[in-house]
């Protein structure tokens, strides 16, 4: 019969042997993992598009895949700058380009959104697999998933799409919550220049026609806040890293 001590030790062993490996299936992936795979449904949403040979919904599609990589790329570029440059600079700025062509390759288009698709894969993979960076890195990225939306505010207000410039901000202002004592934390003066700015940029979009200029200012003014506060937190990740 094997002695208590024996037994002790074979399990002493195994866990020891198990905390080196990939987390198992079923185990809670960490905010930086999940965060980068909540983008790649654009993606696919973008080459099912392209497949239909319906360019508006490809360049939806694809301006939903922006807005969601600004949230994250900060992971992407610490981790791997070509990796990052190869999604940002090259593929992404391909299809940007193609997609605004007046005859759009759609051929062409398709095979990089295919390659595209891979490589967001890869870079995945490679996160998945690498060792956490320090927590400072999730809140940036939070933060920047949550201003993300507010970047759409303009731009739409400028294409005539009032609706989606509402849409945008109410879905910035319903994730505020998620972050604001973050930015409480960092600079009392900033969260209330933001708090105060929402208000405001919130009833100058209630118009049936919301003065674009006064809009564009308002939404400048909450993002300069805002982003001095990313920039802060983004600069101390790094200088741990």
């Amino acid at each position: 019969m094997m002695k208590l001590s024996a037994i002790l030790a074979m399990c002493l062993l195994a866990i020891s042997a198990d905390a080196g490996q990939t987390p198992r299936a079923g185990a809670t992936e960490r905010f930086e993992v999940t965060s980068i795979k909540a983008v790649r449904p654009t993606l696919l949403k973008t080459l099912d598009a392209l497949k239909k040979k319906d360019i508006a919904g490809a360049k939806s599609a694809f301006g939903e895949y922006d807005s969601a990589w600004n949230g994250i790329e900060v992971y992407i570029n610490t981790r791997s700058r070509p990796m990052y440059d190869e999604l940002e600079h090259n593929l992404q700025a391909k299809i940007t380009e193609g997609l605004n062509a007046p005859t759009p390759d759609l051929p062409a288009l398709t095979t990089l959104a295919e390659s595209m698709l891979v490589k967001f894969d890869e870079a995945i993979r490679m996160v998945e697999q690498a060792t956490p960076l320090n927590s400072l890195f999730d809140d940036v990225a939070r933060l920047r998933i949550v201003r993300a939306s507010l970047r759409e505010v303009t731009p739409a207000l400028k294409a005539g799409s009032i609706d989606k410039a509402r849409k945008s901000f109410s879905t910035f202002d319903d994730k505020w919550d998620s972050i604001e004592d973050l930015i409480k934390a960092r600079s009392r003066e900033a969260y209330d220049a933001i708090e105060k700015g929402m208000i405001e940029i919130e009833r100058a979009l209630m118009p049936a026609m919301p003065n674009v200029d006064q809009v564009s200012a308002l939404v400048s003014a909450v993002m300069d806040k805002y982003n001095a506060i990313v920039a802060e937190i983004t600069r101390e990740a790094r200088s741990r890293s």
